[in-house]
């Protein structure tokens, strides 16, 4: 069944209050945080509906189904009488594995899961032959956990430093997926660390003037990850549930 754009309209206005109180309460400005739409569970219909809802960033976990879903998009977008020329910004928040990277950079306008320097030589050298620079966040495995990918906090900024010297690749900031909980505020530590480490190559001068986002923060805790520093949510259940 797909959300009525209605619905999530209603959804995205609460978030929106949540972002509002949270910054507030950390003395920023909410106009800093950018909404991501993770869409992996939702149909095309409420993809369409999202959009018309004024949430053009779009976000998926695998490979194939961001390119299903990025070409029947933009195909259907392309069919409305009413274009507005307004097309979708495609994220791509999941584990990537080499051999997926040309068909990943195909459709992703932004990749938030490097974890190692093999997979941003592999990004780069396909970047170079299709004549693009790709957008890049170092994923950083803040949590400790053995099952979550991303690259250890201690081996950030030497890796950061690398991606850097990569000439088709543009690092834009770091992202990190805390562990689930019903308890946000046990989310807390691992939101400050990686906002920690951020500044901490920023000092370094890592990414010069691109490197400017905090990609933390999903629908169970995004309140407590705007208060610590949050410029990129990826929200879906609380988006979508109906």
């Amino acid at each position: 069944m797909s959300v009525t754009k209605n619905k999530i309209a209603k959804n995205l206005k609460a978030i929106r209050l949540n972002i509002a109180d949270a910054a507030a309460h950390a003395g920023r400005s909410p106009d800093d945080v950018t909404i991501i739409a993770v869409t992996k569970s939702v149909d095309i219909e409420t993809i369409k509906n999202c959009i018309d809802a004024g949430l053009t960033d779009l976000a998926e976990s695998r490979t194939q189904q961001l390119a299903e879903r990025a070409q029947e998009i933009s195909a259907a977008l392309s069919r409305r009488r009413s274009d507005t020329g307004i097309r979708p910004r495609w994220h791509m928040i999941g584990h990537l594995q080499r051999n997926k990277v040309k068909q990943t950079l195909e459709s992703a306008d932004c990749i938030h899961s490097v974890d190692s320097l093999r997979l941003a030589e592999e990004i780069d050298e396909r970047a170079e032959q299709m004549d693009k620079v790709a957008d890049v966040l170092l994923q950083i495995n803040c949590s400790k956990e053995a099952q979550k990918f991303g690259v250890a906090v201690g081996a950030a900024l030497h890796l950061g430093d690398m991606i850097c010297s990569l000439k088709n690749l543009r690092l834009v900031g770091l992202m990190t997926m805390a562990a689930e909980t019903d308890d946000p505020e046990t989310t807390r530590p691992i939101f400050t660390r990686l906002r920690e480490l951020f500044e901490e190559m920023q000092k370094e001068k890592i990414g010069g003037e691109d490197f400017r986002h905090l990609s933390m923060g999903m629908s169970q805790d995004y309140q407590v990850a705007v208060q610590e520093g949050a410029t990129v949510l990826r929200i879906g259940s609380a988006l979508f549930n109906s």
